[in-house]
């Protein structure tokens, strides 16, 4: 049985966040992240969390 996606927030180097999926953030090393928000179970609530993290300035604006 296949576990429903979770999604992620991760800030890298350059203070910028992304939002990615739950298999890549486990593909890549602690290391790559500078923070790390989540799981989040949709797109859309991480997408919400990542808006409330740039107006927090937690994160730049892609």
């Amino acid at each position: 049985m296949t576990e429903p996606q979770t999604w992620y927030i991760v800030k890298r180097q350059h203070q910028k966040c992304e939002i990615i999926p739950s298999d890549r953030v486990e593909g890549e090393e602690e290391s790559a992240f500078v923070e790390r928000w989540g799981p989040f179970n949709s797109q859309e609530e991480a997408i919400a969390r990542r808006i409330g993290l740039i107006r927090a300035g937690k994160c730049q604006p892609a």
